[in-house]
């Protein structure tokens, strides 16, 4: 919506959740600005509302979701109904393991979902998941946004092209050279 730049979160997000949000927008600020020439970042804000459902909502499991949410949202290109995902992200782009896959995996399942996208991390945690829903999904695991973009909106996201020396260091750990 018209703005100046302010990404607004409401519902019944949690500290967490909130920081997925802002570090899904500085990521698609510092890495996609340049190319997505229809949006203004200075002229419009983003708001995000999580309604409750009666259930308070936090975790980190949101946030390659929200940054891929936010981005199709910028760039005009739709997500597949019928792709799920789920993962940790840090200000370097990261996508870091996240806990209850089974659970997860099994309800991307019964809502008739066909590729699910995890961190390679969890790729361990599969072994858990029945074989018949195992059998009827797709996985792909990730280890990046970049990676992320690339299967659910067909994006081929920029890296970073600044070289950082000696152990600089985030709000989410050192930054890796590239």
């Amino acid at each position: 919506m018209p703005g100046t730049g302010k990404l607004t979160l409401t519902g019944q997000l949690g500290d967490v959740m909130k920081e997925s949000a802002q570090i899904s927008l500085s990521l698609i600020r510092s890495r996609l600005a340049s190319t997505a020439s229809s949006f203004d970042f200075t002229t419009s804000d983003i708001h995000i509302h999580v309604p409750s459902g009666a259930t308070p909502k936090d975790g980190p499991s949101a946030g390659v979701t929200l940054f891929t949410a936010l981005t199709s949202l910028i760039t005009g290109k739709a997500v597949d109904p019928k792709l799920a995902m789920t993962g940790e992200i840090t200000l370097s782009g990261a996508v870091l393991p996240v806990g209850g896959i089974k659970e997860k995996v099994l309800a991307a399942h019964r809502a008739g979902i066909k590729k699910v996208i995890l961190p390679k991390e969890n790729e361990r945690d599969l072994d858990d998941v029945p074989e018949d829903a195992r059998n009827e999904l797709k996985f792909v695991t990730v280890e990046t946004v970049e990676e992320v973009l690339k299967e659910a909106l067909g994006i081929d996201m920029p890296r970073p092209v600044a070289s950082f020396a000696g152990n600089n260091m985030c709000m989410h750990g050192p930054f890796r050279q590239v």
